[in-house]
């Protein structure tokens, strides 16, 4: 084996300043699938930067809007307008 296959092979990372709410759900998520804590880190960190073949999901549309112009002022006005609510509208 080459040794740049033997050094990226077996890469060792310290992670430190884990909080106490991603140590719980990492080890519930492992518990549950019957992994070892490392294969689901490495599996979510993998998911988390688009590696390993399957497309991110969002619930958001940040993704969507990252690199968006911001709006004119005479759009943001016309939005806050279709904002309000006219009680006469719902009797």
């Amino acid at each position: 084996m080459p040794a740049a296959d033997a050094y990226n092979s077996g890469m060792q990372y310290t992670l430190r300043n884990i909080p106490k709410k991603l140590d719980q759900a990492l080890r519930k998520k492992a518990k549950a699938e019957g992994k070892s804590l490392n294969t689901v880190a490495v599996e979510l960190l993998e998911q988390g930067l688009g590696l390993n073949g399957e497309q991110q999901r969002y619930n958001d549309l940040d993704e969507f809007f990252k690199n968006a112009v911001p709006l004119e002022p005479e759009v943001l006005k016309a939005i806050a307008e279709m904002d309000v609510v006219h009680p006469d509208d719902w009797k």
